[in-house]
């Protein structure tokens, strides 16, 4: 494949008040993901110089006035301005409805490229998820927000990728006595189908997936709870009997033990921490966050906009590389199957 080739990715370098413009300068002017990816900038020049000011890098960019006109022989950074955020407008480190609401903005302009073809996936910082609801993007998560823009109707959620291992959940950001009532039959038969397609779009040939199961020792044969007895084990057999890979529940506390181990490659969680935690601990700066089941490809780094340590230059960039990448992988296959049908 040569270069011409390659996906064209969107990079959206997240909340301005966060380490995401330090981190998109550092990605650019590193070279990282050029070798699998064509990345145009969506955003605005002077978040983009702040960026290279904090990581304490040159950057040499060009403006264009959409990803369709870029010249990708060029060797400066292209960089859709959108001229939208001042940053000096927002103290670092501190979470701003103002800045919620323009990133908001900046990721609905990335996805109106998508949506016109422009680009085949988008990529972006970390964002914060409260700057952008009291901004005026009422949305609990992003996820639900791209859904929306997209008018999508069908399946979605959120997942984790870390060093090959997928993981999911059955439910998301909400808090954790609505996750308990979320966890029925159909739910968990759903998170299941959405797994095991997604994991086949990038790759993954007949995806291995281990349930976790809601209660302490998977429920202790109904001692600590039925969920296990009632709900879960009758939809993972549902699922196995439909030709998806999949087999528990089991204890949430021993299974992601044998999955990082290689008997696995994805674990299905019931909530959110139950798998957020075992995969943080796994590898903080490595884990990728992607929007499955939507038509366009959606990857971040799993952490946040780490305020603690914004404008110290010392961000670090494993996991937005390995979003880049994992956006590039899945967009490519994408870009293959349609050149194929």
């Amino acid at each position: 494949m040569t270069r011409v080739e390659f996906p064209v990715l969107a990079l959206v370098p997240g909340d301005c008040t966060g380490i995401g413009p330090e981190q998109t300068a550092r990605i650019l002017h590193e070279g990282r993901g050029r070798d699998v990816a064509r990345l145009v900038v969506v955003g605005d020049a002077r978040v983009l110089e702040l960026g290279a000011r904090q990581a304490g890098v040159s950057l040499a960019w060009r403006r264009y006035a959409s990803p369709a006109a870029v010249d990708w022989s060029a060797p400066e950074a292209p960089l859709v301005d959108l001229g939208n955020i001042d940053p000096a407008a927002f103290p670092l480190g501190v979470a701003n409805p103002e800045s919620g609401r323009l990133t908001g903005d900046t990721l609905a302009r990335a996805i109106d490229f998508a949506k016109a073809g422009e680009v085949d996936g988008v990529c972006f910082a970390p964002l914060n998820k409260k700057a952008m609801f009291e901004g005026g993007w009422r949305f609990p998560d992003e996820h639900k927000m791209f859904a929306h823009l997209l008018g999508h109707t069908g399946p979605f959620s959120e997942m984790n990728v870390l060093e090959g291992q997928w993981m999911t959940r059955v439910t998301s950001h909400v808090s954790l006595r609505t996750a308990v009532d979320q966890v029925t039959f159909e739910a968990v038969c759903r998170a299941l189908r959405l797994a095991d397609e997604t994991m086949r779009k990038a790759g993954i040939e007949r995806p291995r997936i281990a349930v976790a199961a809601l209660n302490p020792h998977a429920g202790e044969g109904g001692l600590f709870g039925t969920e296990e007895i009632d709900i879960i084990r009758p939809a993972v057999e549902a699922m196995a009997r439909e030709g998806i890979a999949c087999d528990g529940p089991w204890p949430a506390d021993t299974i992601y033990l044998k999955a990082f181990g290689g008997a696995y490659d994805s674990v299905l969680a019931m909530y959110h921490d139950q798998g957020q935690i075992a995969t943080k601990l796994k590898g903080f700066n490595k884990g990728v966050t992607i929007t499955a089941g939507l038509e366009v490809v959606f990857t971040t780094p799993a952490h946040g906009t780490a305020f603690d340590i914004v404008g110290k230059g010392v961000a670090d960039i494993g996991a937005y590389e390995s979003a880049i990448r994992l956006a590039a992988r899945i967009a490519s296959r994408q870009i293959e199957a349609r050149a194929a049908a």
